[in-house]
């Protein structure tokens, strides 16, 4: 295995990740079962600790939804790593699972859980592509507007 093809992805891509956020509630950020990492739901927080919130569609436009999709993304990638140490331990994301704080009409769920879905396949290439739902919610935690969670598999 190479190590370092995916850091330097990031530096290529112009990419800091933020510190492993630190959980809020009783749970870990991750938990390894076998070749298999399960990381906890991530929010659009930024590494000054601001999270995105309220409802898309209404009070949050489906294009600050996609980057705060992204943001969720980032702090995803970085408990990977804090997880496995080299992010070139994945071998593939196998699914994401995103939930989108949205207005009752709101319909485009799927289209702001590509801003975590793009960043995946930035930085991890075909191992990047993943099954994937994407979901409304009536509410998320301190109204934050997106939240993700992500399987992945390593060596």
């Amino acid at each position: 295995m190479n190590r370092n093809v995916t850091e330097a992805r990031l530096k290529e891509l112009d990419i800091v990740l933020p510190a492993m956020p630190t959980p809020v509630a009783n749970y870990v950020p991750y938990r390894i079962t076998g070749n298999r990492l399960y990381l906890s739901g991530q929010g659009p927080g930024t590494p000054e600790g601001v999270f995105s919130l309220g409802k898309v569609g209404t009070e949050v436009t489906v294009e600050q939804a996609i980057v705060d999709a992204r943001l969720c993304g980032l702090r995803l990638i970085a408990v990977t790593q804090a997880a496995l140490g080299s992010l070139d331990r994945v071998t593939q994301v196998v699914k994401l699972l995103g939930l989108v704080n949205g207005a009752p009409e709101f319909g485009e769920h799927p289209r702001v859980i590509n801003g975590c879905s793009d960043l995946f396949v930035e930085v991890f290439g075909e191992k990047g592509r993943h099954a994937r739902s994407a979901m409304g919610a009536g509410s998320l935690p301190r109204n934050m507007t997106v939240e993700i969670e992500a399987i992945l598999e390593f060596e």
